[in-house]
């Protein structure tokens, strides 16, 4: 089971990573019609789900191979996205345009990095030590 669990984590956060991936360039580069779709997206916010997306995928290989630097990695995407939410809020605050819903979106994927960041950081961290 000790062997199974990092392959678990690494398979859902490439799963989860490669969804955002394909999502966020998908409104940066407009493909598939998807842009339009979106309806009111807030460029930086794409932007930081982006780069969230290329850190999970580089996490994942640090669950697999049990790199200490994995927690960290998804410290630092979890740090990103509240960064951005900060910004999302001060972008509503200054009356610009958003969907209701990338406030829950972000909410949400805060907290899954979180989760990931303490996994990581129990399962390969503190394991390590």
């Amino acid at each position: 089971m000790k062997k199974a669990l990092p392959y678990l984590l690494a398979t859902i956060l490439t799963g989860f990573g490669l969804l955002t991936l394909f999502l966020s360039s998908s409104v940066i580069f407009d493909l598939f019609g998807i842009r339009a779709k979106e309806g009111n997206y807030v460029l930086f916010i794409v932007w930081s789900n982006f780069i969230s997306s290329i850190l999970y995928l580089i996490a994942s290989y640090g669950f697999v191979t049990s790199k200490r630097w994995t927690a960290k990695l998804l410290g630092v995407s979890t740090i990103i996205l509240i960064t951005a939410l900060i910004g999302l809020f001060y972008h509503i605050n200054s009356g610009g345009i958003y969907e209701t819903k990338t406030i829950g979106a972000m909410i949400f994927r805060i907290s899954v990095t979180m989760v990931f960041a303490a996994l990581a950081y129990f399962t390969i961290t503190k394991r390590n030590n």
